[in-house]
Protein backbone atom coordinates (compact mmCIF):
# COMPACT_ATOMS: atom_id res chain seq x y z
CA UNK A 1 0.00 0.00 0.00
CA UNK A 2 1.28 3.43 -0.86
CA UNK A 3 2.49 5.63 1.95
CA UNK A 4 0.93 8.63 0.25
CA UNK A 5 -2.69 9.34 -0.48
CA UNK A 6 -3.81 12.07 -2.85
CA UNK A 7 -6.90 13.96 -1.82
CA UNK A 8 -9.36 15.73 -4.14
CA UNK A 9 -8.78 19.39 -4.74
CA UNK A 10 -5.01 19.25 -4.46
CA UNK A 11 -3.47 22.59 -5.38
CA UNK A 12 0.08 23.47 -6.30
CA UNK A 13 2.05 25.84 -4.15
CA UNK A 14 2.41 29.25 -5.71
CA UNK A 15 5.95 30.55 -5.75
CA UNK A 16 7.46 33.76 -6.95
CA UNK A 17 8.64 33.76 -10.56
CA UNK A 18 12.29 34.08 -11.24
CA UNK A 19 13.44 32.63 -7.92
CA UNK A 20 17.21 32.29 -8.28
CA UNK A 21 18.99 29.07 -7.35
CA UNK A 22 21.97 30.26 -5.32
CA UNK A 23 24.97 27.94 -5.37
CA UNK A 24 26.21 27.42 -1.83
CA UNK A 25 29.01 25.30 -0.45
CA UNK A 26 27.79 22.41 1.69
CA UNK A 27 29.75 21.47 4.80
CA UNK A 28 28.78 18.00 5.96
CA UNK A 29 27.92 17.73 9.63
CA UNK A 30 28.25 21.45 10.27
CA UNK A 31 25.48 23.84 11.17
CA UNK A 32 25.14 27.49 10.29
CA UNK A 33 22.79 30.42 10.31
CA UNK A 34 21.25 31.48 7.02
CA UNK A 35 18.33 33.86 7.44
CA UNK A 36 19.60 36.65 9.64
CA UNK A 37 17.74 39.09 11.79
CA UNK A 38 17.86 37.00 14.94
CA UNK A 39 14.72 36.41 16.94
CA UNK A 40 14.36 39.81 18.55
CA UNK A 41 11.16 40.73 16.69
CA UNK A 42 7.77 39.87 18.12
CA UNK A 43 7.17 37.46 15.26
CA UNK A 44 10.64 35.90 15.17
CA UNK A 45 11.78 32.39 16.04
CA UNK A 46 14.33 29.83 14.88
CA UNK A 47 13.63 27.23 12.18
CA UNK A 48 16.02 24.28 12.13
CA UNK A 49 16.78 22.78 8.69
CA UNK A 50 18.31 19.28 8.67
CA UNK A 51 19.47 17.85 5.33
CA UNK A 52 20.80 14.31 4.83
CA UNK A 53 24.10 14.61 2.96
CA UNK A 54 26.47 16.71 0.89
CA UNK A 55 26.93 14.45 -2.15
CA UNK A 56 23.43 15.15 -3.52
CA UNK A 57 23.83 18.43 -5.35
CA UNK A 58 20.27 19.71 -4.96
CA UNK A 59 20.39 20.12 -1.16
CA UNK A 60 22.93 22.96 -1.26
CA UNK A 61 22.17 24.41 -4.69
CA UNK A 62 18.37 24.41 -4.55
CA UNK A 63 16.54 23.25 -1.43
CA UNK A 64 18.51 25.08 1.24
CA UNK A 65 18.62 28.54 -0.37
CA UNK A 66 14.99 28.28 -1.46
CA UNK A 67 13.77 27.32 2.02
CA UNK A 68 15.81 30.10 3.63
CA UNK A 69 14.51 32.65 1.13
CA UNK A 70 10.87 31.69 1.64
CA UNK A 71 11.14 31.64 5.44
CA UNK A 72 12.63 35.12 5.32
CA UNK A 73 9.82 36.36 3.07
CA UNK A 74 7.18 35.01 5.42
CA UNK A 75 8.90 35.91 8.66
CA UNK A 76 11.57 38.62 8.40
CA UNK A 77 12.50 38.25 12.07
CA UNK A 78 12.88 34.46 11.85
CA UNK A 79 16.23 32.73 11.65
CA UNK A 80 17.13 29.48 9.86
CA UNK A 81 19.92 27.28 11.17
CA UNK A 82 21.01 24.37 8.98
CA UNK A 83 23.01 21.16 9.21
CA UNK A 84 24.10 18.40 6.81
CA UNK A 85 24.27 14.88 8.26
CA UNK A 86 26.86 13.33 5.91
CA UNK A 87 24.41 10.42 5.40
CA UNK A 88 24.97 9.34 9.01
CA UNK A 89 22.02 8.61 11.31
CA UNK A 90 23.90 9.24 14.55
CA UNK A 91 25.08 12.61 13.26
CA UNK A 92 21.55 13.64 12.34
CA UNK A 93 20.23 12.51 15.71
CA UNK A 94 22.82 14.69 17.42
CA UNK A 95 21.94 17.63 15.17
CA UNK A 96 18.24 17.31 16.06
CA UNK A 97 19.05 17.24 19.78
CA UNK A 98 21.34 20.26 19.38
CA UNK A 99 18.74 22.31 17.53
CA UNK A 100 16.08 21.52 20.13
CA UNK A 101 18.49 22.46 22.93
CA UNK A 102 19.38 25.70 21.12
CA UNK A 103 15.74 26.76 21.04
CA UNK A 104 14.52 25.92 17.55
CA UNK A 105 10.75 26.30 17.53
CA UNK A 106 10.15 24.08 14.49
CA UNK A 107 12.27 21.66 12.44
CA UNK A 108 12.33 20.87 8.70
CA UNK A 109 13.85 17.39 8.49
CA UNK A 110 14.95 15.34 5.50
CA UNK A 111 15.72 12.07 7.33
CA UNK A 112 18.78 9.99 6.60
CA UNK A 113 16.80 6.97 7.80
CA UNK A 114 13.04 7.22 8.21
CA UNK A 115 12.80 4.57 10.94
CA UNK A 116 15.97 5.21 12.92
CA UNK A 117 15.00 8.83 13.57
CA UNK A 118 11.62 7.98 15.07
CA UNK A 119 12.84 8.45 18.65
CA UNK A 120 14.38 11.83 17.78
CA UNK A 121 11.11 13.02 16.25
CA UNK A 122 9.25 11.83 19.33
CA UNK A 123 11.75 13.78 21.44
CA UNK A 124 11.00 16.88 19.37
CA UNK A 125 7.25 16.38 19.82
CA UNK A 126 7.70 16.02 23.58
CA UNK A 127 9.68 19.28 23.57
CA UNK A 128 6.77 20.97 21.68
CA UNK A 129 8.90 21.34 18.55
CA UNK A 130 6.84 20.29 15.48
CA UNK A 131 8.66 18.52 12.65
CA UNK A 132 8.00 19.07 8.94
CA UNK A 133 9.24 15.95 7.16
CA UNK A 134 10.88 17.01 3.90
CA UNK A 135 11.28 15.03 0.67
CA UNK A 136 11.27 11.72 2.60
CA UNK A 137 8.49 10.78 4.99
CA UNK A 138 9.88 9.94 8.41
CA UNK A 139 8.26 7.60 10.89
CA UNK A 140 7.01 9.01 14.16
CA UNK A 141 4.84 12.00 15.12
CA UNK A 142 5.68 14.38 12.27
CA UNK A 143 3.38 17.39 11.93
CA UNK A 144 3.55 17.93 8.15
CA UNK A 145 5.13 16.66 4.94
CA UNK A 146 6.39 18.35 1.77
CA UNK A 147 7.43 16.13 -1.12
CA UNK A 148 6.15 14.22 -4.16
CA UNK A 149 4.34 10.97 -4.86
CA UNK A 150 7.31 8.60 -5.17
CA UNK A 151 5.23 5.74 -6.53
CA UNK A 152 4.11 7.99 -9.38
CA UNK A 153 7.73 8.95 -10.07
CA UNK A 154 8.56 5.24 -10.37
CA UNK A 155 5.66 4.74 -12.76
CA UNK A 156 6.76 7.69 -14.90
CA UNK A 157 10.34 6.41 -15.04
CA UNK A 158 9.20 2.92 -16.04
CA UNK A 159 6.79 4.15 -18.73
CA UNK A 160 9.46 6.41 -20.24
CA UNK A 161 12.01 3.59 -20.16
CA UNK A 162 9.68 1.24 -22.02
CA UNK A 163 8.96 3.97 -24.55
CA UNK A 164 12.68 4.45 -25.17
CA UNK A 165 13.31 0.70 -25.46
CA UNK A 166 10.97 0.41 -28.45
CA UNK A 167 10.55 -3.21 -29.63
CA UNK A 168 12.68 -4.42 -26.69
CA UNK A 169 10.00 -3.19 -24.30
CA UNK A 170 8.56 -6.68 -24.73
CA UNK A 171 10.98 -9.36 -23.59
CA UNK A 172 14.13 -7.21 -23.28
CA UNK A 173 16.26 -7.25 -20.14
CA UNK A 174 16.96 -4.35 -17.85
CA UNK A 175 18.91 -3.48 -14.72
CA UNK A 176 17.26 -1.67 -11.81
CA UNK A 177 19.53 0.71 -9.91
CA UNK A 178 17.51 1.50 -6.80
CA UNK A 179 18.28 3.95 -4.00
CA UNK A 180 19.29 3.37 -0.41
CA UNK A 181 17.30 0.54 1.21
CA UNK A 182 16.66 2.60 4.37
CA UNK A 183 14.96 5.39 2.40
CA UNK A 184 11.16 5.08 2.18
CA UNK A 185 11.29 6.78 -1.21
CA UNK A 186 13.32 3.84 -2.51
CA UNK A 187 10.59 1.39 -1.62
CA UNK A 188 7.88 3.54 -3.17
CA UNK A 189 9.88 4.22 -6.34
CA UNK A 190 10.43 0.49 -6.79
CA UNK A 191 6.78 -0.28 -6.18
CA UNK A 192 5.67 2.23 -8.79
CA UNK A 193 8.24 1.08 -11.34
CA UNK A 194 7.52 -2.61 -10.88
CA UNK A 195 3.80 -2.04 -11.34
CA UNK A 196 4.63 -0.98 -14.91
CA UNK A 197 7.61 -3.22 -15.72
CA UNK A 198 6.56 -6.62 -14.42
CA UNK A 199 5.32 -8.91 -17.16
CA UNK A 200 6.88 -6.79 -19.89
CA UNK A 201 10.66 -6.99 -19.48
CA UNK A 202 13.11 -9.24 -17.69
CA UNK A 203 14.69 -7.58 -14.67
CA UNK A 204 18.08 -9.20 -15.05
CA UNK A 205 19.68 -7.51 -12.03
CA UNK A 206 18.34 -5.26 -9.29
CA UNK A 207 20.54 -3.40 -6.83
CA UNK A 208 20.16 -1.18 -3.80
CA UNK A 209 22.63 1.69 -3.75
CA UNK A 210 23.90 2.54 -0.28
CA UNK A 211 23.45 6.20 0.66
CA UNK A 212 22.47 7.07 -2.95
CA UNK A 213 26.18 7.51 -3.76
CA UNK A 214 27.02 7.55 -7.51
CA UNK A 215 30.26 5.63 -6.94
CA UNK A 216 28.22 2.78 -5.45
CA UNK A 217 25.96 2.83 -8.51
CA UNK A 218 29.09 2.65 -10.69
CA UNK A 219 30.26 -0.47 -8.84
CA UNK A 220 26.82 -2.08 -9.04
CA UNK A 221 26.52 -1.35 -12.75
CA UNK A 222 30.04 -2.62 -13.41
CA UNK A 223 29.08 -5.89 -11.72
CA UNK A 224 25.94 -6.17 -13.85
CA UNK A 225 27.94 -5.54 -17.02
CA UNK A 226 30.49 -8.19 -16.04
CA UNK A 227 27.73 -10.75 -15.54
CA UNK A 228 25.40 -9.85 -18.40
CA UNK A 229 27.64 -8.28 -21.03
CA UNK A 230 28.00 -4.60 -21.96
CA UNK A 231 25.71 -4.83 -24.97
CA UNK A 232 23.11 -7.18 -23.54
CA UNK A 233 21.46 -4.61 -21.30
CA UNK A 234 18.46 -3.03 -23.01
CA UNK A 235 17.67 -0.38 -20.40
CA UNK A 236 18.47 0.83 -16.89
CA UNK A 237 15.83 1.98 -14.43
CA UNK A 238 17.94 4.35 -12.34
CA UNK A 239 16.18 5.86 -9.33
CA UNK A 240 17.76 9.33 -9.55
CA UNK A 241 20.16 11.43 -11.57
CA UNK A 242 23.14 10.92 -9.28
CA UNK A 243 22.87 7.15 -9.69
CA UNK A 244 22.30 7.61 -13.43
CA UNK A 245 25.66 9.37 -13.61
CA UNK A 246 27.39 6.34 -12.08
CA UNK A 247 25.46 4.01 -14.40
CA UNK A 248 26.40 5.93 -17.55
CA UNK A 249 30.05 6.12 -16.51
CA UNK A 250 30.17 2.35 -16.05
CA UNK A 251 28.47 1.71 -19.40
CA UNK A 252 30.87 4.02 -21.23
CA UNK A 253 33.89 2.48 -19.49
CA UNK A 254 32.73 -0.96 -20.66
CA UNK A 255 32.38 0.24 -24.24
CA UNK A 256 28.62 -0.15 -24.47
CA UNK A 257 27.45 1.15 -27.87
CA UNK A 258 24.90 2.46 -28.29
CA UNK A 259 24.17 3.28 -24.69
CA UNK A 260 20.88 1.80 -23.47
CA UNK A 261 18.23 4.25 -22.22
CA UNK A 262 18.77 5.31 -18.59
CA UNK A 263 16.25 7.04 -16.32
CA UNK A 264 16.64 9.45 -13.41
CA UNK A 265 14.92 12.11 -11.37
CA UNK A 266 15.67 15.61 -10.00
CA UNK A 267 16.68 17.29 -13.28
CA UNK A 268 20.23 17.87 -12.02
CA UNK A 269 22.26 20.07 -14.38
CA UNK A 270 24.70 17.23 -15.11
CA UNK A 271 21.77 14.94 -15.95
CA UNK A 272 20.20 17.50 -18.28
CA UNK A 273 23.54 17.75 -20.07
CA UNK A 274 23.67 13.97 -20.38
CA UNK A 275 20.14 14.00 -21.82
CA UNK A 276 21.14 16.60 -24.41
CA UNK A 277 24.17 14.46 -25.32
CA UNK A 278 22.04 11.33 -25.62
CA UNK A 279 23.68 9.54 -22.69
CA UNK A 280 20.63 9.60 -20.41
CA UNK A 281 17.12 9.27 -21.77
CA UNK A 282 14.90 10.90 -19.15
CA UNK A 283 14.78 12.62 -15.79
CA UNK A 284 11.72 13.51 -13.74
CA UNK A 285 11.56 17.22 -12.96
CA UNK A 286 10.20 18.10 -9.57
CA UNK A 287 9.80 21.76 -8.77
CA UNK A 288 12.21 22.34 -5.91
CA UNK A 289 10.71 25.82 -5.58
CA UNK A 290 7.27 24.37 -4.85
CA UNK A 291 8.59 21.74 -2.44
CA UNK A 292 10.77 24.20 -0.56
CA UNK A 293 8.08 26.86 -0.44
CA UNK A 294 5.56 24.41 0.98
CA UNK A 295 7.97 23.28 3.68
CA UNK A 296 8.82 26.85 4.63
CA UNK A 297 5.17 27.92 4.70
CA UNK A 298 4.15 24.98 6.88
CA UNK A 299 7.12 25.48 9.21
CA UNK A 300 6.34 29.17 9.73
CA UNK A 301 2.66 28.41 10.30
CA UNK A 302 3.48 25.70 12.84
CA UNK A 303 5.97 27.99 14.55
CA UNK A 304 3.20 30.53 14.95
CA UNK A 305 0.76 27.91 16.21
CA UNK A 306 -1.44 28.15 13.12
CA UNK A 307 -3.36 25.39 11.35
CA UNK A 308 -2.20 24.07 7.98
CA UNK A 309 -5.56 23.66 6.24
CA UNK A 310 -4.99 26.57 3.85
CA UNK A 311 -1.55 25.27 2.81
CA UNK A 312 -1.75 21.47 2.85
CA UNK A 313 -4.53 19.94 0.74
CA UNK A 314 -3.11 16.39 0.67
CA UNK A 315 -2.84 13.79 3.41
CA UNK A 316 -0.22 11.05 3.89
CA UNK A 317 0.26 8.33 6.46
CA UNK A 318 3.15 6.83 8.40
CA UNK A 319 3.34 4.44 11.34
CA UNK A 320 1.99 7.04 13.77
CA UNK A 321 -0.48 9.24 11.93
CA UNK A 322 -2.85 8.40 9.09
CA UNK A 323 -3.74 12.02 8.34
CA UNK A 324 -0.53 14.03 8.10
CA UNK A 325 -1.07 17.38 6.31
CA UNK A 326 0.98 17.33 3.13
CA UNK A 327 1.79 19.10 -0.11
CA UNK A 328 2.67 16.75 -3.00
CA UNK A 329 4.11 18.64 -5.93
CA UNK A 330 3.71 18.18 -9.71
CA UNK A 331 5.94 15.81 -11.71
CA UNK A 332 7.18 16.33 -15.29
CA UNK A 333 9.28 13.88 -17.38
CA UNK A 334 12.12 15.59 -19.26
CA UNK A 335 13.63 14.14 -22.42
CA UNK A 336 15.89 15.64 -25.06
CA UNK A 337 12.87 16.90 -26.98
CA UNK A 338 11.33 18.65 -23.97
CA UNK A 339 14.33 20.22 -22.18
CA UNK A 340 13.54 23.66 -23.60
CA UNK A 341 9.86 23.58 -22.63
CA UNK A 342 10.45 22.20 -19.12
CA UNK A 343 13.59 22.94 -17.14
CA UNK A 344 14.66 25.91 -19.28
CA UNK A 345 11.20 27.46 -19.41
CA UNK A 346 10.77 27.05 -15.65
CA UNK A 347 14.08 28.80 -15.00
CA UNK A 348 15.67 25.80 -13.26
CA UNK A 349 18.59 25.83 -15.71
CA UNK A 350 19.52 28.35 -18.39
CA UNK A 351 20.59 27.48 -21.91
CA UNK A 352 24.03 28.93 -21.15
CA UNK A 353 24.38 26.63 -18.15
CA UNK A 354 23.39 23.56 -20.13
CA UNK A 355 25.15 24.31 -23.40
CA UNK A 356 28.85 24.29 -22.65
CA UNK A 357 31.19 24.68 -25.66
CA UNK A 358 31.59 20.89 -25.80
CA UNK A 359 27.81 20.50 -26.09
CA UNK A 360 27.25 23.14 -28.77
CA UNK A 361 26.41 20.69 -31.56
CA UNK A 362 24.19 18.57 -29.30
CA UNK A 363 22.36 21.68 -28.12
CA UNK A 364 21.69 22.71 -31.72
CA UNK A 365 20.24 19.28 -32.44
CA UNK A 366 18.07 19.57 -29.34
CA UNK A 367 16.78 22.99 -30.44
CA UNK A 368 18.32 24.83 -27.52
CA UNK A 369 20.50 27.10 -29.63
CA UNK A 370 20.40 28.15 -33.28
Amino acid sequence: MSRTKKCPGRTAVAVAAGCALAVLTACGGEAGEDAGGGTSGSDGFTVGLLLPDTHTARWATADKPLIVKRVKELCPDCRVTHAYASADVATQQQQIESMIADGAKVLILDPVDDKALRSSITRARDAHVPVVSYDRLAEGPVSAYSSYDSEEIGRIQAKELLKAMGPKARGGQIVMMNGDPTDPNTRDLMKGALSVLEGKVKIARSYYTAEWIPENAFRNMSAAIAELGANRIDGVLSANDGLAGGVVTALKAAGSKPLPPVTGQDADLSAVRRIVKGEQYVTVYKSFEAEAAAAAEMAVALGRGEKLDAIAKDRVSNDTNKEIPAVLGPLVPVTRDTVKDTVVKSGLHTVSQICTPALEAACRNAGLIE
